[in-house]
């Protein structure tokens, strides 16, 4: 036979011995199974990114991010007798800020944003729980409602009478003996039954006993209430106040209570907010409640400061993050304390004016300049007149 007349050798079938020059293969992957799998490391993937921005979230920085937050008029919270008010058409503005604990996730995010500040824990905290820190920004609005009606009654000629009644409890120190016995609200009326009327009353009366003697506080617990007798035994307790050790018998941080009598039924009630910035604010807006509705002269007017009874005007804090929020509500006007003057005017845009004012005096000298109607001390006076 020939060569011609030999038959071709067929080729080997792929995967054959002959084909593989003796290797033996896989069968290659389908398309549907390479799709599969490229899903699989997709998902794996997002997955680990979700999990790692989980982590993150939860992971605390030491700081706090201060943000601007509302500005809001101080109206709604002001109830007087319907045969005292008057309609306010322009009413004065109170504003607050925002915090927020900084976590390893948001904490570029807040880097970035020009109107955020961020401060280490303690300098916003003092170390303090979070606990007892919603309970002071309760009182210190508590006392800041008490001193915006006493002052702006006041200012238009009303009698307001004061009574001391007590030393209220506006802090105690973890690892002191009061620590979780006396709370942050608590009136002590006496000590071992000699009468506390005021924090300074409470000093001296603490003044002679030294550890480890028991000394009995009378308490009324949040400041209602008849008194109960809560003994504490004192001992020496080094706690960290403002950078430095000091020693401490008891833990407490007492202020002065003071019940106050008001000619007519008056009420502020000032919701989701804590601490005392709102007190200026609200003495304004009392006037101008009690006195007609013009006190702003048709202006946007935001105020900032804390308000003592007697009328002075206090430091606060997140003052440029309170100027951006009044500047987003349209202010025109905006009052401060003359300590805070320099923060304000950080962030001033065209069309805002700031002042700084240290009384409530001072503050209603601005709006009476600035078209404000203004009551004086004849107020209630004429009002009478009028009435009668």
């Amino acid at each position: 036979m020939t060569d011609d007349e030999h038959p071709p050798t067929p080729a080997p079938p792929v995967g054959s011995p002959a084909a593989t020059d003796g290797a033996v293969p896989l069968p290659p992957f389908p398309t549907r199974t390479r799709r599969s799998r490229a899903r699989w490391i997709i998902w794996g993937t997002l997955g680990m990114v979700v999990l790692a921005v989980a982590v993150a979230s939860r992971i605390n920085l030491d700081y706090y991010a201060i943000q601007p937050g509302t500005a809001q008029s101080v109206q709604p919270f002001i109830t007087v007798p319907p045969s005292k008010a008057h309609p306010v058409l322009d009413p004065v503005l109170l504003t607050d800020v925002q915090e927020a604990r900084v976590t390893a996730l948001s904490y570029l995010f807040f880097e970035l944003q020009s109107n955020t500040s961020l401060y280490p824990v303690p300098d916003v905290t003092g170390g303090t729980s979070p606990d007892e820190l919603d309970a002071q920004g309760a009182l210190q609005m508590s006392q800041a409602e008490s001193s915006a009606k006493t002052s702006a009654l006041r200012h238009l000629g009303y009698t307001v009478t004061a009574t001391p009644s007590g030393a209220v409890i506006a802090g105690t120190f973890a690892g002191t003996p009061a620590y979780g016995v006396l709370n942050v609200g608590d009136v002590v009326t006496a000590l071992d039954g000699t009468p506390t009327p005021d924090a300074v009353a409470l000093t001296r009366a603490l003044t002679p006993h030294r550890p480890p003697q028991t000394v009995t506080f009378s308490v009324r617990k949040g400041g209602k209430g008849p008194s109960v007798p809560v003994p504490i035994t004192l001992k020496q307790s080094p706690v960290k106040i403002a950078g430095r050790t000091v020693v401490l018998d008891v833990g407490i941080e007492p202020q002065d209570q003071v019940d106050y009598a008001y000619p007519f039924p008056i009420s502020i009630n000032v919701t989701n907010i804590g601490g005392p910035s709102a007190g200026l604010a609200m003495t304004l807006g009392v006037i101008d409640t009690l006195s007609g509705g013009r006190l702003t002269g048709g202006h946007t007017v935001a105020a900032t400061g804390t308000m003592d009874a007697g009328g002075n005007v206090g430091d606060v804090g997140g003052v440029p993050q309170k100027t951006v929020a009044v500047e987003n509500a349209g202010a025109t006007i905006f009052l401060v304390p003359p300590d805070e003057y320099a923060d304000a005017k950080s962030k001033i845009r065209p069309g805002l004016k700031i002042f700084a004012v240290s009384t409530l005096d001072q503050a209603l000298r601005v709006l009476a300049a600035n078209g404000g109607h203004v009551p004086t001390a004849a107020f209630v006076a004429t009002t009478m007149q009028s009435a009668g």
